[in-house]
């Protein structure tokens, strides 16, 4: 089988992908053609949502974290209160970019198609989850350790190799300071030297909180103040976590945790998804958190009623709501990817907009959710699942401009939002660029050929969460 779209012997890669993704999405298909406004404006589109009273509750509990997120930031308390509210009357959550500096090219112009769709619906907030969990380095200079600006690779904080590899940005190690020295350890060009000085220059606690902080300062230099951004990370999520689990009577505290046999449920199917045509796209890198240490993260898994990282720590946490919610309190434990989807979108009735990955993982951590309630009976939250409509959308990379520079597209305008307005009247199909995070994905390859020898369909049971 090949590994890439590009190397598949397909005469057009991208056509493959645009006819993969809609079949997979069939409300995609309608808008290839339309321009790249109409396309956010649909994604932000309040659709249906199932309620329950768990899903209540956890929506409530939503509601007072992006209230507290918005006040930590600098909002007045009328403002946070309106993140609280829009979260509720339109839930969505952007949530494609890793946490990297706002003018990391991916980051940026999936910020501007946000921002397209919210200004439509005339919303007052940008609420975007930033997965902090990864390391500086992604791929060669690459990551949330370097910023490409003005043609030269720039090392945000002047890490050393030996600094940036082992270390993931949520890791509270050290002391970080913006530096942005090139090769020499000087600013590499006029750009960068212009950058320094607009970032904070204090030292931070993690490169996280640093990323953060800047981000803060760059959306209010280039969009306007009725437009605010509010960006949550998985340390922001551990204490949210934290809360379900510190309330005796929280779904999370009854069901999830404990003696019950949800998560092993969730685990079992996990297993099975891995052992058929969809395995690879959640994978059980660790068992719904990761240990924490140093800056470092790593898998743990659950044996016997306790979480614990193997023969290389200590670390052993029982696995019921108390411990649980104390080790998140001390950054012993972070959240994994499905418990950060459970607590801020499938609980609540969250839409997620995600990128190449996530438009398929996603409905299927719905699935693997589904599938432990239907083994534990749990009817009402079942049901209110199966009223979501389009709970996860493709909204990362979809404007991909081949040769654009978010820096400097800022300086020479000075409004993102008239950037955002010239690329926002382009078709779609146009805009998306060459889909390059597709057609050089090995897993959507698989799933190419699963989709074409009909493995895998939209009435597969797998799809039904989508």
């Amino acid at each position: 089988m090949s590994r890439e779209l590009r190397d598949s012997g397909c005469d057009n890669a991208v056509e493959e992908v645009r006819r993969a993704l809609s079949f997979l999405l069939p409300d995609l298909d309608g808008f290839w053609r339309r321009s790249l406004k109409d396309y956010a404006c649909a994604i932000y589109d309040k659709g249906a949502r199932g309620q329950c009273q768990v899903r209540d509750e956890a929506m409530i509990r939503l509601q007072k974290f992006v209230a507290r997120i918005a006040t930590r930031s600098g909002a007045s308390l009328a403002d946070a209160e309106r993140a609280s509210a829009q979260i509720a009357d339109l839930p969505i959550i952007q949530s494609g970019p890793h946490c990297h500096l706002l003018i990391e090219t991916d980051a940026f112009y999936t910020h501007l198609f946000s921002a397209l769709g919210l200004v439509a619906h005339h919303c007052s907030w940008h609420i975007c989850y930033s997965s902090s969990t990864v390391k500086f380095v992604e791929k060669s200079k690459k990551g949330p350790g370097w910023l490409s600006l003005g043609s030269e690779a720039v090392n945000v904080f002047g890490l050393s190799r030996s600094r940036m590899d082992p270390f993931s940005i949520c890791g509270f190690n050290g002391r970080y300071r913006f530096t942005l020295s090139g090769q020499k350890g000087e600013p590499a060009n006029a750009a960068v030297a212009k950058l320094k000085v607009i970032l904070p220059e204090r030292d931070f606690p993690s490169a996280a909180e640093a990323i953060k902080a800047a981000n803060q300062i760059l959306w209010r230099r280039s969009f306007p103040a009725s437009l605010g951004l509010l960006q949550f990370d998985d340390i922001d999520v551990a204490d949210l976590v934290a809360e379900h689990f510190e309330d005796k009577a929280s779904w999370l505290s009854a069901s999830f945790a404990g003696a019950g046999l949800f998560a092993k449920n969730i685990l079992g199917a996990s297993r099975q998804l891995n052992a058929g045509p969809w395995a690879g796209w959640v994978r059980q890198t660790t068992d719904f958190f990761w240990g924490m240490e140093g800056g470092r993260i790593y898998p743990l898994r659950l044996n016997d009623g306790f979480l614990s990282g193997g023969s290389d720590t200590s670390l052993k946490i029982r696995f019921e709501p108390e411990s649980i919610a104390i080790s998140l309190r001390q950054r012993k434990l972070v959240p994994n990817l499905l418990v950060t989807f459970l607590v801020t979108s499938i609980l609540p009735g969250v839409r997620v907009l995600g990128g190449c990955r996530q438009v398929v993982y996603y409905p299927l951590m719905r699935y693997l959710v589904a599938t432990a309630l239907v083994a534990s009976d749990d009817r009402d939250l079942l049901d209110a699942m199966r009223a979501d409509e389009r709970p996860g959308m493709w909204g990362h990379r979809v404007l991909r401009p081949p040769d654009g520079c978010p820096f400097l597209e800022i300086e020479e305008s000075g409004d993102a939002l008239e950037v955002a307005a010239r690329y926002g009247g382009r078709p779609l199909e146009g805009a998306c660029g060459n889909l390059a995070s597709f057609t050089g994905d090995p897993l959507w390859a698989e799933l190419s050929t699963h989709i074409r020898r009909r493995a895998i369909h939209p009435a597969s049971p797998e799809w039904q969460w989508a």
